[in-house]
């Protein structure tokens, strides 16, 4: 059955690799028709629906097994925010969902794919220039692979959020239909511009701003506003931080925020010299020049998101003076979800993985975007926390605002996409009719059935005592 299978032959790339671009010097149109030649291998109808395979393994056996490497003491906390509905539910299972993907129809093109394309892990942030962006902002998961998987992922998620907005069966569809719709019409555009109009696209606040109706322009405008006043050092410091004499140290806050002891943070035991000074190398000569103004005055290990809960996470302050603070996010990063499936990352850090993805796949990034190794062995990258980070707030969404939403996520996505793989061949494959698009929506309405599914499952294994969850109050 062609949904089972890539295409073989001229298409196919080496594992963990994107494919080179050799023949861009042919015009658009040719590589377009390269594109749709793909279909006579794998139809766009082969997208459609989703079926369990007999062999499917035990979702609750494949979290426990993402759970290798984690803090034993915080597995329990990831569990119980997972639990809270099959949405986070969703969010946190994205190794269940890479495995599944694996076995759906894929055309034979790659890009850099996000690995993680929910549309929470989308968002607003400030660029070098201090100008707000909307882009992908979470690519911990990211690696080169078939570019479906992310339309695929991304889609099923406004399904489910949907549903869980208690929304109609109509409307979770005609959202879905109108994300798959915009990821399509914006990889056409992508494909008749130039390549460097491609890399220097972005969309600013001003382009989601016209999207809006003037009310919700005021609402945007706000959090915009709000989310800068979060991300001064006014408004951070004292929420964080604490002083113990004339050092200013991370204020405690367990579990949630707590300082590591030797065993969980080797390189606590000399100061995580040798751990600044790898993090120092990685980044640009200009950015080490600015760097060297601070120093270290503290780490603490802090809880973050669904995914990532139990990783080795933290904040970081440094300081240049009394009343100049940097404070940045330390992550774990583990090997992709998307590894067993479409090869292992060229990169033997996976925090210079995800360094490497996220300058490929988003318009700007951090200038303070680097990784290391710690003493222990585990791989890190850090960025600046909360950068003027603006994320959606579901919970009082209408169907109007989900659709749009979702748009914006795959207009996002097909930007990421074609900055790294072949926009045209992509637009190719797909076409200008709405054959993929309903394919894809059937894919992510029986999708998000098996999603509840898992969830149940999920749950009952909790309560049998099979996991252990610790709920939030």
């Amino acid at each position: 059955m062609a949904a089972k299978h890539a295409v073989k032959g001229k298409y196919e790339t080496p594992r963990g690799h994107i494919a080179p671009h050799g023949d861009e010097a042919l015009p658009p149109s040719e590589r377009r028709a390269r594109g749709k030649s793909l279909r006579e291998a794998v139809p766009r109808e082969s997208h459609a629906g989703w079926k369990p395979r007999k062999d499917r393994r035990d979702p609750i056996d494949m979290l426990v097994e993402s759970n290798e490497g984690r803090l034993p003491d915080l597995v329990p906390i990831r569990f119980g925010r997972m639990m809270q509905s099959p949405f986070t539910f969703y969010r946190g299972s994205a190794a269940v969902m890479a495995a599944d993907l694996a076995t759906t129809a894929r055309s034979g093109l790659r890009v850099q794919a996000c690995g993680d394309a929910h549309l929470l892990n989308f968002g607003g942030f400030a660029t070098p220039e201090r100008n707000i962006v909307f882009d992908i902002n979470d690519l911990d998961e990211t690696l080169p692979a078939p570019w479906e998987w992310d339309v695929k992922r991304l889609t099923a998620s406004v399904v489910i959020a949907g549903q869980y907005l208690r929304l109609s069966e109509t409307e979770c569809a005609q959202a879905a239909i109108a994300t798959v719709r915009s990821y399509r019409e914006h990889m056409a555009d992508y494909s008749s511009m130039r390549a460097l109009e491609v890399w220097y696209d972005t969309i600013g606040l001003k382009d989601v701003l016209e999207t809006q109706s003037q009310e919700r322009r005021e609402i945007i405008k706000q959090r915009a506003e709000k989310a800068e006043e979060r991300s001064s050092p006014e408004f951070i410091f004292p929420k964080l931080v604490e002083h113990r004499g004339a050092i200013p140290q991370i204020k405690d806050d367990p579990p949630l925020i707590f300082h590591p002891s030797a065993e969980q943070a080797p390189g606590v035991k000399n100061g995580f010299k040798e751990q600044v000074a790898l993090y120092r190398a990685s980044l640009p000569e200009h950015v080490r020049v600015l760097f060297d103004r601070y120093r270290l005055c503290d780490i603490a290990i802090k809880v973050v998101g669904i995914g990532s809960v139990g990783t080795a996470c933290g904040i970081g302050l440094w300081v240049a003076a009394d009343n100049d603070p940097l404070f940045l996010q330390i992550k774990q990063a583990k090997a992709s979800v998307l590894e067993p499936y479409a090869g292992k990352s060229k990169h033997k850090n996976h925090g210079e993985r995800v360094v490497a993805g996220q300058r490929l796949m988003q318009s700007a990034s951090d200038i303070f975007l680097g990784w290391l190794e710690g003493a222990s062995g585990n791989h890190f990258y850090i960025r600046q926390l909360r950068d003027v980070k603006i994320s959606a707030i579901i919970e009082d969404w209408d169907d109007d605002l989900l659709r749009d939403y979702g748009k914006l996520c795959a207009w996002a996505l097909a930007k990421a996409h074609a900055r790294s793989g072949d926009a045209a061949e992509i637009a190719g494959y797909i076409g200008s009719s709405e054959a993929f698009d309903d394919a894809i929506c059937e894919f992510a309405v029986e999708y998000s059935d098996q999603n509840e599914r898992d969830y149940r499952l999920f749950v009952k294994a909790v309560r049998e005592g099979r996991i252990k969850a610790i709920v939030e109050s």
